[in-house]
């Protein structure tokens, strides 16, 4: 063990996960050159190359030895990181950690936990925000407890439940409706500026299909990188967006948000409860499932 370059490992196993000196540079907050230092020392040790240099738009390209180096090195220190976090976020057992995005977090959750929290004051209930899909067949406690995803389950080998349908439907400013003329048909949004979320699910492309016009120019518009983004980019004017009817309706019925349309294109099942094995037996997981399915039966049917 006293013989490993453990620095210069660590560095290597970033280099391999980005593909690149630069982007692995950049997550540690280090120079360029201090990396290829690492990298130079390394190779020294093993005595032998473990890149072949540029491999095109792939990134950096590896020899078999760096590849099995790389994804070892990878592999331990994302274990070493599970138990690290483990032993640091050491929780009672009346502790829940829910994984979601950002935008269903602070859009429908956020605002709905502190009714839970006076009910249950005895809960500590904390939102982890990541849009990436959580290894919740082999989390362990003191990790993710439950998630909740956007997308078409359910997922083979998941616990899956849906939590809450969907609808998509245009929406903008009262004060951007009044300016292009009160439109209230769909083929006015051919001279509306149209506002794109990232979202796959949430495509102006499919409300094309669904009500058209079709001759909508799909392409055209800024791009935003979160549903949140894009409605509050909706609510100060700057165009038309494609809206979830769960994460705007606090909008509309506020007055920020108007819809120019009564039309909509239904998504079925868009929200699921997603469980780890060992969450199904915590006494804390289930009274924060119950609440969630609750809270999912008060949000009422779905607009038309």
């Amino acid at each position: 063990m006293k013989d490993l370059p453990l620095n210069a490992l660590r560095a290597f196993a970033l280099v391999f996960a980005h593909r690149g000196v630069r982007p692995a540079a950049r997550e540690l907050g280090v120079a360029h050159s201090s990396l290829s230092r690492h990298m130079a020392e390394l190779e020294a040790w093993a005595g032998t190359p473990l890149t072949r240099g540029p491999g095109g738009r792939a990134g950096l390209s590896f020899t078999p030895q760096g590849e099995a180096l790389g994804q070892a090195a990878l592999a331990a220190l994302r274990e070493l990181e599970r138990a690290a976090a483990a032993v640091r976020e050491a929780r009672s057992e009346r502790s829940v950690v829910i994984s979601t995005t950002a935008s269903f977090a602070s859009r429908w959750l956020l605002p709905r936990l502190p009714a839970l929290e006076a009910r249950h004051p005895d809960l500590e209930v904390s939102v982890l925000v990541d849009p990436r899909p959580v290894d919740l067949g082999t989390a362990g406690a003191g990790e993710v407890d439950l998630a909740i995803r956007l997308g078409r389950g359910p997922w083979r080998d998941l616990d899956c439940q849906p939590l809450l349908d969907e609808v998509l439907y245009p929406v903008m400013s009262p004060a951007a409706w009044r300016a292009a003329g009160s439109p209230r048909r769909p083929p006015a949004l051919a001279r509306l500026r149209l506002l794109h979320d990232r979202d796959p699910g949430a495509t102006w492309e499919l409300w094309r299909r669904a009500h058209g016009p079709a001759s909508l120019d799909v392409r055209r518009g800024p791009r935003l990188a979160s549903t949140d983004l894009v409605l509050r980019a909706a609510a100060q004017g700057q165009g038309v967006a494609l809206a979830r009817h769960r994460l705007a309706a606090d909008d509309l019925a506020a007055g920020l948000l108007v819809r120019p349309f009564e039309r909509s294109v239904a998504l079925g099942p868009a929200y699921w409860l997603v469980l780890p094995p060992h969450a199904r037996g915590r006494a804390a997981t289930a009274g924060v499932v119950a609440w969630l399915e609750q809270e999912a039966r008060a949000c009422g049917p779905l607009p038309a």
